[in-house]
């Protein structure tokens, strides 16, 4: 599988693709029809007809465990995780065998860097000038609310001004007119690290004293001059698409990531207009930059959490070059009250990095990202405890975890019990928790979603240590044990059960 085109196939043939040929509108009615798909564990859509639009729509081809293991090339979200377990259990070797053995490993990830070359099918057709018009795509207005147009599944390609190393991040664009969008850049992620860099370098080639870090976020784009190009992709191999949405550390590339996943290179081709790489074999390439010095309103939009986040400044990108398929399909998403799409990017994420969490946590048993708390508002993690206390360092090192700092709720549970498994997890916390003893509340950073504070992106967070409690925890009193039958019971109930005439048995 190397493009879209080929996991269209994929899907056609497992029975897991709707095609639909009647006339849909992209505002407003394609959200709906998806969104009642998705939540009824239905098929990714394929719209042949989108009013207003030759170029067919893709939506929802994330929206089930089995469609995003198999946009990842996986039987389960296990395969994979053994896979990246693997490779983050690597030490350097020290005897001959061993070094055979490393040489194998580092091979594999040499011939997983991207690759460029000199052409790619998302230049078949290059748009420059007049010709550009994002009118002619068939973006979708996901919610009555929204402030207009926005595209929602783009891969946006920065590099560092200063290192030159690439950044790939997904972050949505509001549709101003023919060639021009919003940039949503969020405050702590590495697109806007970029900006803000390239803001200080012109502010310091102007003349002017360079901002510091925190005042540039909010300065550079009043008072820099300058440009930075971008690049955005548009209807890539999933597992493309998906490494642009994955909490890299910093020094991971998303291209190398891809590969690694896919275990084939990712074939990169040159802008037309701009000093970047994009996939070769992407549906769409928007070229372009942000004016340092130009900010635009944009919002309100129906995010992931449920609600509509609030309109803010932000940058603009202007395009200068539009380049796409000759055929293209455009792939986009919709986001709101979970579950939606994103809930199983999500989940694919909550699996794949379990292993990297352990590798500074090797206490945790199991974590669970709940897709109500779009995956960042809340974390229920199980450890192995150790020592008096050991929950609260478990939520102390959960919000030094990279994204993980976002976590507004963390609940801590012994581990033998499921945290996939709310129920328990429920009858432990309200059971288990003294709350003035176990309970707790920090401030720290917050989403730049999060609408509850009375401050952006920073407020307050908790933490619940619902595990057992011992007397060196200064819990004297004698700890219950869990109601439950023995297995000897259990066993010979179990071979009783099939003549009883009760039926199938509760699990």
């Amino acid at each position: 599988m190397k493009d879209l085109r080929d996991f269209i196939e994929l899907l056609r043939a497992e029975g897991e693709l709707a095609v639909i040929d009647t006339p849909v509108d992209p505002v407003l009615e394609i959200t709906e029809i998806a969104d009642r798909v998705v939540k009824a564990g239905g098929p990714a859509l394929l719209f042949t007809h989108p009013k207003g639009s030759d170029f067919p729509v893709l939506i929802n081809q994330f929206g089930s465990d089995r469609r995003m293991c198999m946009a990842l090339r996986a039987g389960s979200y296990g395969e994979v995780a053994d896979r990246i377990r693997t490779l983050a259990a690597f030490e350097p070797p020290t005897g001959a065998w061993e070094k055979v053995k490393a040489l194998g490993k580092l091979k594999d990830l040499a011939g997983v860097q991207p690759r460029v070359v000199k052409s790619g099918p998302c230049q078949e057709v290059v748009r420059t000038g007049a010709d550009i018009d994002l009118g002619a795509l068939p973006v979708l207005k996901c919610w009555p609310l929204d402030a207009g147009r926005f595209i929602t599944l783009p891969l946006v390609f920065t590099k560092h001004p200063v290192t030159g190393k690439r950044n790939v991040g997904m972050y949505r664009l509001q549709v101003y007119d023919r060639d021009t969008t919003g940039m949503h850049w969020h405050l702590h992620k590495d697109g806007a690290e970029h900006y803000r860099v390239a803001g200080e370098r012109a502010e310091a080639a102007s003349g002017g004293p360079a901002p510091s870090a925190a005042a540039a976020v909010a300065a550079v784009g009043t008072t820099a001059a300058g440009r930075m190009e971008v690049a955005v992709a548009i209807g890539t191999d999933p597992i493309i698409t998906y490494a642009a949405t994955a909490p890299l550390p910093g020094p991971i590339d998303e291209m190398t990531f891809a590969g690694f996943l896919r275990q084939e290179a990712v074939d990169l081709v040159r802008c037309k207009t701009v000093d970047l790489e994009v996939p070769a074999d992407a549906e769409f390439v928007l070229e372009g930059y942000v004016d340092l010095s130009e900010r635009r309103w944009e919002g309100p939009f129906g995010d992931h959490t449920g609600y509509y986040s609030l309109a803010d400044d932000y940058p603009v990108l202007h395009l200068t070059a539009l380049t796409h398929r000759k055929d293209a399909i455009y792939s986009t998403t919709i986001v709101g009250q979970a579950p939606m799409e994103d809930a199983y990017l999500g989940k694919a994420t909550e699996r794949l990095f379990l292993p990297l969490l352990k590798l500074t946590l090797p206490e945790v048993v199991d974590m669970d990202l709940p897709k109500e708390g779009g995956f960042h508002n809340c974390a229920i993690i199980s450890v192995d405890k150790r020592y008096p206390m050991h929950a609260r360092k478990i939520m102390h090192a959960v919000w030094g975890q990279g994204q993980m700092q976002f976590t507004k709720a963390v609940v801590v549970v012994d581990g033998d019990v499921d945290v996939h498994d709310y129920a328990k997890v429920a009858w432990r916390v309200f059971n288990n928790v003294d709350w003035q003893r176990d309970v707790t509340i920090v401030e720290g950073p917050l989403d730049v979603l999060d609408h509850s504070s009375p401050h952006p992106v920073r407020g307050g967070k908790i933490g619940i240590d619902a595990t057992r409690k011992w007397p060196s925890e200064g819990h004297d009193r004698e700890w219950p044990a869990d109601v439950e039958m023995s297995a000897d019971v259990k066993t010979r109930v179990d071979a009783l059960w099939p003549v009883l005439g009760l039926g199938k048995p509760r699990e």
